[in-house]
């Protein structure tokens, strides 16, 4: 009882305790403010820093305008674009991308040239994005080489492409589609396929895939989704598929706005039941090339650390990207 009236008076306004020096009155005032200081710099730090990501990246076909968003969109990350790129033509030269001088070689020099960028930059992740011709031959080189890729470019023997990669034990991204939101729906679409098997047997499908006039093959995507459709009981050949590459037909028929001609993706895909009384559509429109850029470059991302991590699966694909959970 002693004790609690001793420490309630030291509260009491009676109570006086000994002026302490000025100097020491000084010294703890000093401590005081860098306390405050230290303890308001903690609360404005986030708890934790976010770990930089930044390696080459050599994107191959800046040529072509999905190369050159890839590669403005590399920067934008923070990456090291490297000022390398091949193309189909012996013709070498420049080209000027944003601040970065990138110099272009000929088919006759890419090996060469590839194997001492790999030597140099041991942690490079190419991104290919040329043409369907060239999808085997330049699969063939990053493995003979042994350079970690990302296969935007679609078309080619895509079962080859598995093969080569598979023999080659290499490390690799390939997928038909980089766009990260039509991924989504793809994965939805092959869950549904999976879980539901014949669920629309005897139903008629239409397609109908809309691309700027350059994209010489069909639609990996369309492929994929009516691979689904195939599954879900549904019979249908790709040669069905209705390709429109004429930009009036495009304008007046698709509605594809004029100043997106030159790059877009419009996708239709129509269900009709045997007796015509019931319908279902899937519909998703992509104007501009933004929405590939940046899934391409989180692909980057994600295969650079699988390659850091020594991960012992070697092949990915876009979902595998979605299922990490790490894009920007």
């Amino acid at each position: 009882m002693a004790s609690l009236s001793a420490r309630t008076s030291l509260f009491s306004p009676s109570y006086s305790s000994p002026r302490p020096p000025r100097s020491s009155r000084r010294a703890a005032a000093a401590a005081a403010i860098v306390r405050a200081k230290a303890i308001e710099s903690l609360e404005k730090a986030p708890a934790v820093a976010p770990k930089k990501v930044n390696f080459p990246v050599l994107v191959n076909g800046c040529t072509g305008k999905m190369g050159k968003a890839v590669a403005e969109a590399a920067v934008s990350a923070g990456l090291q674009l490297l000022p390398i790129t091949f193309s189909s033509s012996e013709k070498s030269g420049f080209l000027q991308l944003g601040s970065t001088n990138i110099q272009i070689f000929g088919p006759s020099k890419r090996e060469h040239v590839l194997s001492d960028i790999f030597d140099e930059y041991p942690d490079v992740v190419v991104v290919d994005y040329t043409i369907p011709d060239a999808v085997n031959d330049n699969a063939d080189l990053y493995c003979k080489i042994g350079v970690p890729f990302v296969m935007g470019t679609t078309g080619g023997d895509r079962q080859r492409l598995y093969k080569t990669v598979q023999d080659a034990n290499s490390y690799a991204v390939i997928s038909p589609q980089m766009g990260k939101q039509v991924v989504a729906f793809l994965a939805a679409m092959e869950i549904m396929a999976d879980q539901f098997p014949g669920a629309f047997a005897g139903y008629s499908l239409q397609v109908m895939e809309s691309h700027q006039a350059s994209k010489l093959d069909t639609s990996g995507t369309a492929k994929a989704v009516i691979s689904c459709f195939q599954k879900l009981g549904v019979s249908f050949d790709l040669d069905q598929i209705k390709q429109i590459r004429d930009p009036r037909k495009q304008v007046e028929m698709v509605g594809v706005p004029e100043e997106h001609l030159s790059g877009h993706a419009f996708h239709m895909y129509h269900l009709t039941s045997p007796d015509e009384t019931v319908s279902f559509e899937f519909q998703h429109n992509v104007c501009g090339r933004s929405i590939y850029a940046e899934g391409s470059i989180d692909a980057a991302i994600f295969l650079s650390k699988k390659v850091q991590s020594k991960a012992e699966k070697r092949i990915y694909d876009m979902i595998d990207v979605l299922r990490e959970g790490n894009m920007r």
